[in-house]
């Protein structure tokens, strides 16, 4: 069942106008032994992207290989197969589980199990796109961990194991192509790392996203019941973003996922075009309710 919307918002928001007042929203900090990785910030118009490698981006579950164990991106560990974890390489790695487009439910259900199956195993990779900070590898520019990644895959000899493949463009009209080729496969977009880049942590243009849409993640403070042929089950979710931005999110959802909708507190991620100049997003629609291990 939904809930009705939470009684601060009820009382504050005039009839289909979400106030702008922030509610407490509860924090979801990553545990402390949390891996420092890079992470992405959105290509912006003012980038050089010929300084940059471009490579997919690849739709799963992220996991860092610290060379004994496999952790999700929360610093919790991943329980793989042993067949899988003992062919890794005593080197950090870090990357994507991934089965293939569009099948992201299938690979993070994989992975989140308490006990690992072996047979849905044998379905995933590990595409490696970076060689986290290690003495092996310090002062390394990005150019030359790519190098590295290769030899390393083609030693390691294990087949779920791949580098993810790097190229650079000469312009953003080949970058926009190589963008519409991978969106029309069933792609999820691109990411552009800087060649030049030492290793970094925390998130950086040097390391940039590309997609058709922009995401972003939100938390649930209410739900809006539905009516019509929702009549019965969730209209919208009541969301409010980091910045205290409050709005409805009513499209994307499955008649499932209406019956039993993300709970209130939880964090959901939603594709938008652009903002509006409140800060509100347009065209939104969800995309799926995160779920840290």
């Amino acid at each position: 069942m939904f809930a009705l919307p939470c009684a601060a918002y009820a009382q504050s928001a005039p009839s289909g106008t979400p106030p702008t007042a922030s509610l407490p929203v509860s924090s979801s900090a990553a545990p402390k032994d949390a891996p420092r990785i890079l992470l992405a910030n959105v290509l912006a118009p003012h980038i050089d992207v010929t300084q940059y490698l471009v490579s997919e981006k690849y739709d799963g579950v992220r996991a860092i290989w610290d060379g004994t164990t496999l952790r999700f991106r929360s610093g919790r560990t991943l329980i793989a197969p042993t067949w899988f974890t003992e062919r890794l390489p005593a080197r950090a790695l870090d990357g994507e589980l991934w089965i293939a487009r569009g099948r992201f439910d299938e690979v993070s259900a994989i992975v989140r199990r308490e006990t690992p199956i072996n047979d849905e195993w044998q379905r995933v990779s590990y595409m490696i796109f970076e060689l986290p900070q290690a003495t092996e590898n310090e002062g390394l520019t990005f150019a030359e961990r790519v190098s590295e990644i290769a030899t390393l895959v083609a030693a390691t000899n294990f087949a779920p194991l791949k580098a993810v493949p790097q190229y650079r463009v000469k312009d953003r009209v080949e970058l926009k192509r190589a963008l519409d080729r991978v969106v029309r496969a069933g792609g999820e977009g691109l990411m552009l790392h800087r060649a030049d880049a030492r290793y970094v942590t925390g998130r950086s243009d040097v390391l940039l996203k590309l997609k058709p849409l922009l995401d972003t993640e939100a938390r649930v403070i209410g739900h809006v019941p539905g009516k019509g042929k929702h009549a019965g089950k969730m209209g919208a979710l009541l969301l409010e973003t980091k910045e205290g931005v409050r709005f409805k999110l009513g499209t994307g959802f499955s008649d499932a996922q209406r019956a039993n909708p993300p709970a209130i507190g939880s964090l959901v991620t939603y594709t938008y075009r652009e903002l509006t100049k409140s800060g509100r997003p347009r065209f939104a629609s969800f995309v799926r309710e995160r779920v840290d291990p």
